[in-house]
């Protein structure tokens, strides 16, 4: 960076300087937390040598000082698992609803909810790109793209079919329903040598967008949809204002679930031939949240559950993402192809 020809090419100078930034990112905190450690071997010695008076205070000190780096230590443990090779990507996140109708539509919008406050609470930017609206509430589908530091990396502990329980508001009876949505997490993959699209291998077609908006929403065909002749695949953008930034979202979508396809066909592989059971794709009932008879979400892989029923709802789910990413196994499966091929 110091060269006195970085700047002339200014895009590769621009990712020179935000690898630069990553990795600072990725040394600092481990640095900062070795010299914190040493300041606290500094202290304990100092301490030793004050009057039993100034001893206790010196040990409130430090005990306090201890909590807040170990919260800081939990931080730089997470990153550690976060080694796959899409992990620091943006990452797309979709939503379906199951069978169940109107109950199972109203549970979809409630994990998209969730998932925006959890975005959110992060620092993370969220933009919904497409969604079909229920017949009476809800919705029956959603993809959203989550920009943002490893938002891959943790977003992909969410994959897989979430569980409601409780009494149904759209029961007059007022008994219990079972609804069931899947969650599926892929990478946002931007077109490389590793995955591209020959242009006679997609079809585009523009409609007109549905729902609220300006003049030009319903009036001009700037809502695009892709679909991908060989594989069947269609993604869709409708939530932009001109058809050219809707196909340039639609195409990253597909580029990115061709990618996670392709990821998924080498893991089922690799599950037959050790004999593994299930599947990495959706399908398999990851969480449970019962907000009758009782109250509580739990992870069923993880086995990590909690009462606050209104906090997880409200976005906080870092305790059971940061569980099953120490769990390890799940996050060697799923982290990615590189992992799949070392095996």
């Amino acid at each position: 960076m110091s060269a006195d020809t970085f700047w002339n090419n200014r895009d590769q100078a621009q990712k020179l300087i935000d690898e630069s930034g990553a990795l600072r990112k990725k040394i600092d905190p481990l640095l900062n937390a070795e010299k914190q450690f040493e300041d606290f071997a500094v202290m304990i010695e100092l301490g030793e040598e004050e009057a039993p008076a100034s001893q206790q205070k010196i040990e409130d000190d430090l005990k306090r000082d201890l909590v807040k780096f170990s919260r800081e230590l939990e931080t730089i443990e997470l990153k550690v698992f976060l080694n796959g090779p899409h992990d620091k990507n943006n990452c797309i996140l979709s939503i379906n609803a199951g069978a169940g109708g109107t109950e199972s539509c109203d549970w979809a919008s409630m994990l998209m909810r969730m998932y925006q406050r959890w975005a959110e609470s992060r620092g993370w930017k969220v933009d919904v790109t497409d969604a079909l609206a229920g017949e009476s509430a809800g919705i029956k589908s959603v993809t959203m793209l989550m920009e943002g530091e490893n938002a891959y990396g943790f977003a992909k502990a969410e994959r897989g079919v979430h569980r409601l329980v409780r009494i149904s508001p759209f029961d007059s009876n007022k008994r219990r329903h079972t609804s069931f949505a899947s969650v599926d997490v892929i990478a946002e993959i931007e077109e490389t040598q590793e995955i591209s699209i020959p242009p006679n291998e997609f079809q585009v077609d523009t409609f007109r967008s549905g729902g609220k908006g300006g003049q030009n929403v319903n009036k001009v065909e700037t809502a695009v949809r892709i679909t991908h002749i060989p594989t069947g695949l269609v993604v869709a953008s409708q939530t932009q204002r001109s058809q050219h930034q809707n196909r340039a979202t639609a195409m990253k979508l597909l580029l990115s679930r061709i990618f996670a396809q392709r990821i998924d066909a080498q893991k089922q592989e690799m599950e037959r031939f050790y004999g593994e059971k299930g599947s990495v794709s959706w399908g398999n009932q990851i969480r449970s949240y019962v907000f009758q008879p009782y109250r509580m979400v739990k992870d069923l892989r993880t086995g990590v559950q909690t009462s606050d029923v209104q906090g997880v709802m409200d976005g906080d789910l870092d305790e059971f993402v940061n569980a099953w990413l120490r769990a390890g196994c799940p996050a060697k499966r799923m982290s990615g192809a590189a992992e799949a091929d070392e095996e």
